[in-house]
Parts: C-alpha cells; structure tokens; sequence
C-alpha cells in the first residue's frame, strides 16, 4: 500500500509540473534559480541576453520561439532557450504569453538537455520582462528551481 501511495504522489507531481520531484537520498541537488537578464530580440524568433545576478545561470542565452496561438493582444508561444554557463548548458522547452500592446512576456520552461553541471536537470524556470518596441532590447527577471542530478560536485556558483 505504502508503496502504491508513493508510486500515484511520483506521478501526480509529473502530471501537475512535468518534472519528477528531487530525491531525498542526496543524489540531487535543488537550488533556487533568481537572476536578471538583459537582451536583444533579433527578429524572426531569435532571441540573445546575458544573464547577471544569478550564479547559476549566469552566462548567456541563445532562443527561438514560435508564435502559437492566442488572441491579440496576448500571444501564446513555444520554443527553446539555450543557458551557456561556465558550468555547462541547459535547455529548456519554454512555453508563454507576449502582449504585443506592452511588451510584457512571461515564459515557463522545463529543462530538455543539458550538460556538464546541467546533464539531468530537473525542475522550472520562469521568465518575465519586457521588450522595448523602438530598440528591439529587453530585460527580464528569471525565478523558479533547478534540480542537479550530481548535486552541486563542480564546485560553487558561477558568481
């Protein structure tokens, strides 16, 4: 029975935010994710920032997205954002709304590939900010909680 009711709490938390939750035995690590970004759209989809104020992330980021859907002036859209750190890279299938009227966007993403300190990743990112029209520039606040597979072994944060 025990093991039952630990089998449906695994899946009721991949159903609920598609990533397992880290397991207790130490073999992970979960850290807070926090940072502060500053970019440039590029047209066609592709993004690039440098990410500062975030020891995990901190680097820089390559993305693509898609427009999917929604109702002007809130479009949803899909794509993937590429972390590049001192550590490794992670990727994350990241999915949101971007108000063409203001410029706001929120964006949530799952990791899909990573390396280095990355390989394995588990957990959530979410992106908020906004775009200025005029210069194509924006910034954003990054939030949420990764979950490294080997801990932190490599050594602290990239501050």
């Amino acid at each position: 029975m025990r093991t039952a009711l630990a089998l449906c709490a695994l899946l009721g938390a991949l159903l609920v935010t598609g990533t397992a939750p880290a397991a207790s035995t130490g073999d992970h690590s979960c850290k807070k994710v926090k940072g502060v970004g500053v970019g440039q759209d590029l047209g066609g989809g592709n993004t690039v920032a440098t990410i500062t104020k975030s020891g995990l992330l901190k680097g820089t980021t390559a993305a693509h997205f898609d427009i999917t859907g929604g109702a002007p002036p809130v479009l949803t859209f899909a794509g993937h954002i590429t972390f590049t750190t001192k550590k490794g890279t992670l990727t994350l299938d990241l999915t949101g709304t971007f108000d063409i009227s203001t410029g706001a966007f929120t964006g949530v993403g799952v990791p899909s590939s990573g390396t280095g300190r990355f390989a394995g990743a588990t957990g959530s990112v979410t992106l908020t900010g906004v775009e200025d029209f005029v210069t194509g520039t924006f910034t954003e606040t990054l939030s949420g909680q990764l979950c490294l597979v080997h801990g932190d072994d490599e050594g602290g944060d990239d501050d």
